[in-house]
C-alpha cells in the first residue's frame, strides 16, 4: 500500500505554535482522507522552526465504489414532487430511477446512485488547498503580493486583496509525493497562490540551504539529518537536554531544568548546539528568579547552580542553531553582552524597590487609609498602589477598594481559621503592594514573591510575609496549599473576594470560557478547606463578603440570597470534582451533598466515612433496608397516598411494626449523638441495626392495610426510617 509524504516549510513558525499545528495538520489531512473514502495503517507528524511534516503510511490506493439507495416520492405524487427528487438524485427521467411495490404504501420511486472510486492522488491534490489555506493558525499573515490591497500594482505585480492564502509566516515551498514502499513514487501537484507542490524541499538554512530532492520518508529524513536538520521534535529536546546536563557537569554544576523552556528552545533550532556563557559574579546579588527569569525571558538560556549547593551560579546554559566555525566563542560572546545588559538593568530594578518614592507627600492620604509607614517601601508601594485608582476591573473598582475589602474579609476569617488578627491586617494591607514595584512590572510572573522578599527586608513578620507570596496559592491542581495560617486566611479572603464580585456582577463562567480564572479560585478555597481542614460556613462568608455599593462602583448587580446560592452551587460543582480526582464516587458524593450544604469539609469527610462504612456487611444492611423502605414510601407518595404526620403508638397494632419503632426511635437517638460529636462512622453504624427489624416488618405487615389511619401510621414509619438515614445521607442516590 502507498505511502504520502508532506511537507510545509516556511519562515520561521513561532515555537509556541509549532507542536499544535502540526497536530492540527494531521488531523485535517487524515480526517479529509478518511471522509474521501481512503483508509490508512498509521500517521506521525513532525515539525521544526522551519517545516510542518506529515508521514501517512498504507494509503489505500483508491477509495472504494460507492451504492446508495434513495427512496422517493410515490409514483402518483404530485410531477413537483417528482422532479425535485429527480434533480436531488442526478437523474434525468423517471426512466432512470427504479419502482418499488409496497403492499401498504404502493409503488414508488427509488433512485440507484453508483459512484466509482476515485484515486487517491486525485482526492489528496482536491483536498490539500482547502486545507492548507483555512489552516486554523491563532496569528496568520499575508505577504508579497498577496498583502496588497486587490487591485494595486507593484513591480508589474498585482496583489489578490484579502481572498489570498494568509499563514503563519511566508510559505516557501510544498513537498508532497505519494507511493508504494519499493517502487518509485510520483508527485502530486497541486498549486496554491503560486507554490506547486513538488519533490523538492531544503536544508539548514545556513549549513545546507542547497535543494534537496526526495521520494519518501526514510530517505526524506535521512537526508534533513545530512543536511543539519533533526526533524524530530522530542529528540532536539533530548539531545538539548542531555548536552546541557553534561556541559554544566562538566564545569561542577547543575543544570536548573526548564520544560517549558526546553520546549520553546526546541522549536528556535533545526540543529541544536549547546554552549556554556557566564556574567560577572556581582549580579548574584539579586534574587535568583529575577535572574532566572531575566535569562529565561530575554534570552531563551538556561540557569545552572553548584552541584548540592543552593543559588545560582554566574554560568548559562545557551542553545545555537548553526555549529560555528569559532567553537561558538562569537555566539557565547554576543549571548553574554545581552545577558549583562539585562542584568545590569534587573539590579537597577531590584535597587530601586528598595528605595523611597519620590512623590511621598502626595500618598500621606492612602496611607492613613490604610495604617501604612511612609518610612518603608513597600508600604509606600501600597499607598502609591491606592493614590493611582489603578483598576481591578472597571465594575469592581479600583485595587485599593479592593484591598480594603479583602481586609475586611480577612478579619472576619481570621478567629475562624485560628489566625493573629493583627498580622492577618498587616499582610492583607501589603497582599498586593508589590503590584507597583519595578521588579514585578517587568515581570509579572514574580508577584507575590517579591513581595515576600521586599517584606522580609523591611522586617515583616514572617508569616505576614510568607501570606503575601502565599495567597495566591494554590494557582492550580499541583500547586502547593498555604499552611501559614495568616495565608490561608489571606488567601480564602482574597479568592472569596474576586468569587463574590464576579458573581455580582454577572460575568460568571461559560462553557469552556473562564477569562477570570473564577473555577480556579474556588477549586483553590476548596482546596484550602479540605486541606488544611478549614471549617468555614461558607454561606454566611460570603455574606460577609458582601459589600455595600458604594465600596464597588454604581455599576455593581445587587447581590441577593440567589445570587450567593448560585455561587454555592459553583462550590459544590468544584468539590465534586476534587473529591472524585481523589478517588470518591459520584453517588457517594450526591447522597451527602445538600444544595444548603455549606461546610465543604463536614462534607468531605462524611463522603469518606460513607465510603468506607457502604462496602462493609453493616454498610450493605443499612443499604438494603433503607432503600427498601425508602422505595416504598415514594411510590405511595406518587399515588397521592395519605402519609400521617408522625407515628402513633396507639395504632401500632403488630410486635413487628412496634419493634420498628423502638429500633428507629434508639437509632436515631444514638445517631444523633454521634453525629453532634461529627463521628458519621458511629453513626452509620448505629443506623444500620433497623435492617433486622426493616425485614421483619415487611415480612410480617401488610403496610397498605384497609384501615387507612393504620396504612398512613405504617407509612409513617416507613418515613421515620428515610428522615432518620438523612441525617446521615440519602440513601436513595447510592447505586448499589
Amino acid at each position: 500500500m502507498p505511502d504520502l509524504l508532506l511537507e510545509l516549510r516556511s519562515e520561521e513558525i513561532p515555537a509556541r505554535m509549532q507542536r499544535k499545528a502540526a497536530g492540527d495538520l494531521k488531523k485535517l489531512v487524515t480526517d479529509a482522507l478518511v471522509e474521501a473514502g481512503l483508509t490508512y495503517e498509521g500517521a506521525r507528524e513532525y515539525w521544526t522552526p522551519r517545516r510542518l511534516t506529515l508521514d501517512i503510511r498504507g494509503l489505500t490506493a483508491r477509495s472504494a465504489d460507492q451504492r446508495e439507495e434513495r427512496k422517493g416520492p410515490r409514483t402518483d405524487a404530485p410531477e413537483k414532487a417528482i422532479e425535485g427528487f429527480l434533480r436531488g438524485a442526478g437523474l434525468s427521467s423517471v426512466s432512470e430511477a427504479q419502482v418499488i411495490s409496497d403492499p401498504k404504501k404502493g409503488d414508488f420511486y427509488v433512485a440507484v446512485i453508483s459512484r466509482p472510486g476515485r484515486p487517491a492522488e486525485e482526492i489528496i491534490a482536491d483536498v490539500m488547498p482547502g486545507i492548507i489555506r483555512n489552516f486554523p493558525w491563532p496569528k496568520s499573515m499575508r505577504w508579497g503580493a498577496a498583502s496588497m490591497p486587490k487591485g494595486m500594482r507593484y513591480a508589474g505585480i498585482e496583489g489578490k486583496g484579502p481572498e489570498s492564502l494568509r499563514w503563519v509566516r511566508p510559505l516557501q515551498s510544498i513537498v508532497c509525493v505519494f507511493g508504494p514502499e519499493h517502487e518509485e513514487t510520483q508527485v502530486i501537484p497541486f498549486e496554491i497562490d503560486g507554490l506547486t507542490a513538488s519533490n523538492v524541499t531544503y536544508g539548514h538554512r545556513f549549513h545546507a540551504p542547497e535543494a534537496i530532492t526526495v521520494r519518501r520518508f526514510e530517505d526524506y529524513a535521512s537526508s534533513l539529518e545530512k543536511a543539519k536538520v533533526m526533524l524530530d521534535a522530542d529528540r532536539r529536546k533530548d539531545v538539548i537536554l542531555h548536552d546541557a546536563r553534561d556541559l554544566a557537569f562538566a564545569s561542577g554544576l547543575e543544570l536548573i531544568e526548564d520544560e517549558g523552556l526546553l520546549e520553546e528552545v526546541s522549536g528556535l533550532v533545526e540543529w541544536p548546539h549547546v554552549l556554556m556563557g557566564e556574567f560577572e559574579k556581582e549580579y548574584l546579588e539579586i534574587p535568583s528568579e529575577i535572574i532566572r527569569l531575566t535569562i529565561k525571558t530575554n534570552q531563551k538560556c538556561f540557569v545552572t547552580r553548584p552541584q548540592g549547593g543552593e543559588g545560582l551560579s554566574n554560568r548559562f546554559i545557551l542553545v545555537s542553531n548553526i555549529e560555528a566555525k569559532d567553537g561558538g566563542k562569537e555566539i557565547v560572546h554576543g549571548n553574554g553582552k545581552v545577558v549583562r545588559a539585562r542584568l545590569s538593568d534587573a539590579r537597577h530594578f531590584w535597587t530601586r524597590d528598595q528605595g523611597d518614592l519620590p512623590d511621598l507627600g502626595t500618598l500621606v492620604e492612602s496611607a492613613k487609609k490604610f495604617d501604612l509607614d511612609l518610612k518603608k517601601p513597600l508600604d509606600q508601594r501600597m499607598a502609591k498602589l491606592d493614590a493611582l485608582n489603578v483598576t481591578f476591573h472597571a465594575k469592581l473598582g479600583t485595587q485599593g477598594e479592593r484591598v480594603r475589602r479583602i481586609r475586611d474579609l480577612a478579619q472576619q476569617l481570621a478567629p475562624i481559621v485560628g489566625a493573629d488578627p493583627t498580622l492577618v491586617d498587616r499582610a492583607a494591607v501589603l497582599a498586593k503592594a508589590d503590584l507597583r514595584t519595578e521588579a514585578v512590572g517587568e515581570f509579572p510572573e514574580l508577584q507575590g514573591l517579591m513581595g515576600r522578599k521586599y517584606a522580609t527586608l523591611q522586617g515583616e513578620n514572617p508569616s505576614v510575609a510568607a501570606a503575601i507570596e502565599d495567597h495566591y496559592k494554590p494557582q492550580g491542581p499541583s500547586d502547593r496549599v498555604p499552611d501559614d495560617k495568616v495565608a490561608i486566611t489571606v488567601a480564602l479572603a482574597d479568592k472569596l473576594d474576586t468569587l463574590v464580585g464576579f458573581w455580582a456582577i454577572d460575568e460568571k463562567p461559560t462553557g469552556s470560557k473562564d477569562p477570570f480564572a473564577l473555577r480556579r479560585a474556588a477549586l483553590g478555597v476548596v482546596r484550602i478547606l479540605l486541606e488544611r481542614k478549614v471549617r468555614l460556613p461558607l454561606y454566611k462568608t460570603l455574606l460577609g463578603a458582601v459589600i455595600d455599593d458604594a465600596i464597588f462602583g454604581t455599576h455593581v448587580m445587587p447581590i441577593d440570597e440567589e445570587v450567593l446560592f448560585d455561587l454555592l452551587s459553583f462550590f459544590h460543582d468544584r468539590l465534586k470534582v476534587y473529591l472524585r480526582d481523589m478517588g470518591a464516587r459520584h453517588d457517594m458524593i450526591d447522597a451527602v451533598l445538600t444544595p444548603d450544604a455549606d461546610d465543604l469539609l463536614m462534607v468531605a469527610r462524611r463522603v469518606e466515612a460513607l465510603t468506607a462504612f457502604i462496602t462493609s456487611e453493616d454498610g450493605r444492611n443499612l443499604l438494603a433496608g433503607t432503600k427498601r423502605a425508602v422505595q416504598l414510601l415514594a411510590a405511595e407518595e406518587k399515588k397521592g397516598t395519605v402519609i400521617a404526620d408522625g407515628v402513633s403508638e396507639e395504632l401500632l397494632k403488630l410486635d413487628a411494626e412496634k419493634a420498628l419503632w423502638s429500633a428507629i426511635t434508639a437509632a436515631s437517638k444514638e445517631a444523633s449523638d454521634a453525629i453532634a460529636k461529627e463521628d458519621f462512622r458511629s453513626a452509620m453504624e448505629a443506623l444500620s441495626k433497623l435492617r433486622a427489624p426493616v425485614d421483619r416488618f415487611f415480612e410480617d405487615v401488610l403496610v397498605n392495610d384497609e384501615d387507612a389511619a393504620i396504612r398512613a401510621n405504617r407509612l409513617a414509619l416507613l418515613k421515620a426510617i428515610r428522615e432518620a438515614t438523612g441525617t446521615v445521607a440519602d440513601f436513595s442516590k447510592i447505586v448499589s
